[in-house]
């Protein structure tokens, strides 16, 4: 399959799991001139011995860099590491995949406490919203370098912004999912961000940057779990033929990694 997305794409949390498998996909899927900034917490630890020997198969293609969800100033170093390397290009395609989940599924009231709510909360939410913010200059940078002939074209080959979500954010499929995994933080968490979405989306549409959130389906990763049905290849393969195919209509959804549309 190929993917018609090229240019700078930035991707969060990819040490491991649908981050990793994105890196990897899309390293290899992408056109020569395509340029992956893999970010996660630790590029020199153990967790992130797979995504170095990524950008080592691909030398010029894939560039680790180090950021930290929760911390501002983290956020703010990765900012500029990545500004100095892109220069005029601009981003093309920023992803917010980063997650925690807290406490251990299936996270029921009994087991959830106050600093789980926050902790989640700050990186599930606060964390995407800030690096939408500090990178805006740069996805307005390559919205403006390649403007479309006909209409207002959003897609993710120009600018975009793909926040990764969940089914079980949905408020209006909670009684049917509710029963499998309770996970109060994580479900709220990623109602929070379904909002941030939608409010992004009407704020940089004047930019004609696409912002939309996708629900990667039940993936067998550390969170998911090994009863999920799906596997990180068939998840990613099908978020990155959906992201392909974005335009103005998509902006402000939530989607499965179908493409099918999901109730808030």
């Amino acid at each position: 399959m190929s993917v018609r997305m090229e240019g700078n794409i930035l991707v969060t949390g990819t040490n491991r799991g649908i981050g990793l498998e994105l890196v990897k996909q899309l390293a290899e899927k992408t056109g020569e001139e395509a340029h992956i900034y893999a970010c996660c917490r630790e590029p020199e630890g153990s967790s992130a011995e797979a995504l170095r020997d990524l950008a080592t198969q691909y030398p010029g293609k894939v560039t680790i860099i180090k950021l930290e969800m929760s911390d501002e100033g983290s956020i703010s170093a990765a900012v500029r590491a990545v500004s100095g390397m892109i220069g005029a290009g601009g981003l093309n395609l920023l992803i917010n995949n980063a997650a925690v989940n807290k406490p251990p599924m299936p996270a029921p009231l009994s087991a959830t406490g106050k600093k789980d709510m926050m902790d989640v909360y700050e990186t599930n939410v606060v964390g995407p919203f800030l690096i939408a913010k500090m990178f805006l200059p740069l996805l307005q940078r390559a919205a403006e370098k390649d403007s479309p002939e006909k209409g207002d074209k959003m897609s993710c080959k120009r600018s975009a912004i793909i926040n990764i979500s969940t089914l079980i954010s949905s408020i209006e499929k909670c009684p049917e999912t509710f029963p499998i995994a309770q996970m109060y933080p994580y479900r709220s968490s990623k109602a929070a961000l379904n909002m941030v979405t939608r409010c992004q989306a009407e704020d940089f549409k004047i930019h004609n940057i696409l912002v939309t959130a996708i629900h990667p389906g039940w993936v067998r990763t550390d969170m998911g779990g090994n009863e999920a049905p799906l596997t990180t290849e068939g998840s990613v393969l099908g978020m990155l033929s959906v992201m392909s195919s974005l335009s103005n209509k998509d902006c402000g959804m939530l989607l499965d990694w179908q493409g099918n549309s999901i109730p808030w």
